[in-house]
């Protein structure tokens, strides 16, 4: 969780800082801060504590200018924290319903057969593993359905991705609630480890597997290659395998290793 505890404005801290502290707040919501400590600068009532710049300019003005921005700030201060609460959450909202959003731009523009890690956005989430259909009902679930009945229209399978649980998140991509819409649907899927080396080939495929089958899925979906009496014009079929033989493939126990 990033935040900062020790923070200034030019609007209350004119003398060495910048920026509106709305303005401050506002780029620190789009940093992914969650928490934002105000501490501007308490009043001083003596003149041998104002900084060098006050001295220079009116030091009699400077000083008495502090008392009531500080009763300013102390306003505004309270005015932001109650605008912005939760707001990162708000944020949160708007870039997970522009992913899906884009999603269905290329969803539209490629049709592809395999839709890879459907929710990778997911993984940026504050909550990953919070239920995306009761969180925001309108916002972003209303797309990903959208997204996942376009996929089925035009017969895409989706990627149940086992690289979510090497990245901490506790299902696979897509999680229960898309994955659910899908089954609904109709939809059919298929399975990767999204793996970049050996070392993370079949990573958590037992996990993966387990999921699946928790959500009724009993068998899986990949291509085939099939080649008839030309060896030179081989087509690609689909082909379905059940969840209980794609286990018994597996030769290593290594290989499906958390």
């Amino acid at each position: 969780m990033a935040f900062t505890m020790h923070s200034h404005s030019g609007q209350f801290c004119p003398s060495h800082a910048k920026d509106q502290l709305e303005d401050v707040i506002l780029h620190a919501i789009k940093l992914g801060f969650k928490t934002m400590g105000l501490s501007e600068h308490m009043p001083r009532t003596q003149l041998c504590d104002l900084y060098p710049d006050e001295i220079d300019s009116d030091p009699n003005g400077a000083l008495a200018a502090l008392a009531p921005r500080h009763t300013a700030y102390l306003a505004e201060a309270r005015r932001l924290q109650a605008k912005y609460a939760g707001r990162s959450s708000c944020w949160s909202e708007g870039l997970q319903a522009n992913y899906y959003d884009e999603q269905l731009v290329m969803l539209e523009m490629l049709r592809p057969r395999v839709v890879g890690h459907f929710d990778l956005i997911r993984l940026l989430g504050e909550d990953p593993g919070r239920d995306v259909s009761k969180w925001s009902p309108d916002v972003v679930w209303s797309r990903a359905r959208r997204n996942l009945a376009f996929v089925a229209r035009y017969g895409g399978w989706l990627e149940c991705n086992t690289s979510a649980l090497r990245k901490g998140l506790e299902e696979p991509y897509p999680s229960r609630p898309i994955a659910e819409e899908w089954l609904r649907l109709g939809g059919k899927f298929t399975f990767s480890d999204d793996s970049h080396g050996i070392a993370q080939l079949a990573t958590n495929y037992t996990r993966g597997l387990d999921y699946l089958e928790s959500l009724g899925v009993t068998e899986l979906w990949t291509f085939e290659r099939r080649v008839g009496e030309d060896a030179s014009k081989a087509e690609i079929v689909d082909k379905c395998v059940r969840i209980s033989d794609f286990r018994a493939s597996l030769r290593s126990g290594d290989a499906v290793k958390a």
